[in-house]
């Protein structure tokens, strides 16, 4: 049997007493009906400690949250399959995970369920209440599967997985990592202010049981002297960095994708000149003669923006940069008509999707498609210039959508936070700025002398080409595998 940590039957048996004691303390101060979830917890880790196998080569990652939505815990279930584990994804079933993801015979996908909880009742009585039945699934999920050597959890959200996490992974000997996107209590701060209760209760939690896990992962070197500084966490930096599916799209998948899209979406479409049967689209046609793409000529400027629609994106920026691009063309500036794409899903998509509606350009379109994750990487490598409105709650994690786009060798104009220049180096791969007028006049900059070779914007693309940036695996292998190494 596999070392089973410093647990051992007597400790057991105290953890089952203590159950009950905390049971009998309920009791007296009146929430007898917390008695039997405390002696059922109890026992379930008991069972789970004595009735499980152990395997060194088992890993869970786990997301309380969208799986496919969550493409850097996709990342590292792939690598550590790649690495011979067999890896137990745990998250919600929302959007279609990668295809790699779903065709990997090494990794199980254990969906979990989105606990809405109790829709009557006061609005703190009905968290405490979903925080509890998201709690009880967590828990009964984690202690079902298979034993595994590591669970790898993504922060945030952390409340209620970290403690329910760490529990498990006490009780059954596994060790526990914890992968810092960000602080959730300061997304949760966006909503309510930093100073309300709730907030600063997740504050207190998230720092009090981020202190247990095993091992820590950070997205940026700010956050991870941040943690060491104010929270005496040590945790590593494991910088985002695109997979080898982010690279420049051919003109013959930009034309397919442009095809696709053009079904639902009408600003890709282009009707045919002269012969009917010629396939054309907003930006590419097919030679009839090679069968072969290319670009049309006087095409628009693809203009591509990803978000999950949440306070930390001001997609107002944006648009009003957009209709100063606009009146910069109707005032006589010589620059191309823009197709703007914003994509993804989240809460603020329809407020925004109803401001959209009540523009009106004559050189700008926009649209919001979701796109399919194989899509994804296709239209990024076919865009022209990106922008990034994340502006980051704690100020110290990155965008991974800059990332993507990077992978794509696709320049960005990205909004000021206080690390971001981790990331974006301002004149070199893109630029930065820190309003809607700033942002205006670097579309009107970079797409000036569109499409020429000879521009800024296309020498920020030959920076990114010529960079050679690591890409996921190798930066993986490097950060992650030691660690995993030296717990062997």
């Amino acid at each position: 049997m596999a070392d089973r940590g410093f647990f051992t039957v007597p400790v057991l048996v105290l953890l089952l007493a203590a159950g009950f004691v905390c049971g009998y303390s309920l009791t007296r101060t009146g929430l007898v009906w917390l008695v039997p979830l405390v002696v059922a917890l109890a026992l379930l880790c008991v069972r789970a400690r004595l009735g499980s196998n152990a395997s060194s080569l088992n890993a869970c990652v786990l997301v309380l949250g969208d799986i496919g939505r969550s493409p850097r815990m996709q990342y590292h279930s792939l690598s550590l399959s790649k690495h011979g584990y067999s890896v137990t994804l745990v998250g919600f079933l929302g959007t279609k995970p990668h295809r790699v993801v779903l065709d990997n015979e090494k990794i199980k996908i254990v969906p979990i369920s989105d606990v809405q909880g109790l829709t009557v009742g006061p609005t703190i009585f009905r968290y405490v209440a979903k925080v509890i039945l998201q709690s009880l699934q967590l828990f009964y999920v984690l202690q079902k599967i298979d034993l595994p050597s590591y669970v790898l959890m993504q922060n945030p959200p952390g409340l209620p997985s970290i403690a329910v996490t760490w529990a498990v992974c006490v009780v059954r000997g596994s060790k526990f990592i914890i992968d810092w996107h960000n602080y959730g209590y300061t997304i949760m701060g966006l909503t309510h202010g930093e100073n309300h209760p709730i907030v600063q209760i997740a504050k207190w939690y998230e720092k009090f049981f981020g202190r247990f896990s095993n091992h820590n992962l950070c997205v940026t070197n700010a956050m991870k002297e941040d943690l060491q500084k104010n929270w005496s966490i040590k945790a590593t930096t494991l910088y985002d960095k695109p997979p080898s599916i982010f690279k420049e799209a051919i003109l013959d998948d930009q034309h397919r994708l442009y095809v696709k899209l053009a079904k639902d979406h009408s600003l890709f479409r282009r009707e045919p000149v002269g012969d009917p049967t010629e396939e054309r689209t907003a930006f590419t046609e097919l030679d009839q003669s090679t069968r072969t793409a290319r670009h049309i000529t006087h095409r628009p400027a693809l203009l591509l923006s990803s978000t999950s629609w949440t306070e930390d994106e001001d997609f107002s920026i944006l648009l009003k940069a957009l209709e100063d691009y606009e009146q910069f063309i109707n005032n006589g500036a010589t620059l191309p008509s823009l197709v703007c794409v914003i994509t993804g899903r989240g809460p603020l998509k329809e407020y925004y999707k109803t401001q959209i509606n009540k523009m009106h350009f004559k050189h700008v379109q926009i649209c919001t498609p979701w796109l399919e994750a194989e899509d994804y990487p296709v239209l990024l490598g076919s865009a022209d210039l990106g922008v990034c409105l994340h502006k980051s709650s704690s100020g110290l994690d990155l965008p991974m959508k800059v990332v993507d786009m990077f992978g794509c060798c696709l320049p960005v104009c990205a909004i000021h936070f206080k690390c971001l220049h981790e990331l974006v180096k301002h004149e070199v791969n893109g630029l930065i700025f820190k309003d809607s007028q700033e942002l205006a006049e670097q579309l009107k900059t970079l797409l000036a002398d569109f499409p020429s070779t000879h521009s800024k914007l296309s020498t920020f693309r030959r920076n990114l080409r010529e960079s050679r940036q690591l890409r996921w695996d190798e930066s993986w292998d490097q950060t992650i595998l030691p660690l995993l190494t030296a717990d062997a």
